[in-house]
C-alpha cells in the first residue's frame, strides 16, 4: 500500500522514493548497492523499503534497472 493512513508518513513509498529520484537527479546512473549507500546516508531506510520504491519507479517509469545492476 502506498499511502497506508495507520503509519506515519516519513514510512510511506511516496517518500522515501523522493530521496531516491533527488540522488539519480544528482548522480545520473549508478550501481544499486551504491546508491542504496547514497541514499541510506540522506534518509535511513531499510533495504526493503528501498527495493519497494525501486519496483514503484520502475513501474511508472521514472528508472531503468538494467541487467546488470545499473539503475539509470
Amino acid at each position: 500500500m502506498l499511502l497506508p493512513d495507520n503509519i506515519h508518513p516519513s514510512q510511506t513509498v511516496y517518500y522515501n522514493a523522493s530521496f531516491i529520484i533527488a540522488q539519480m537527479v544528482k548522480d545520473g546512473s549508478s550501481e544499486i548497492i551504491t546508491l542504496y549507500y547514497k541514499v541510506n546516508q540522506e534518509n535511513s531506510m531499510s533495504f526493503s523499503m528501498f527495493q519497494l520504491c525501486l519496483d514503484w519507479l520502475y513501474l511508472i517509469d521514472v528508472i531503468e534497472i538494467l541487467d546488470k545492476g545499473k539503475v539509470t
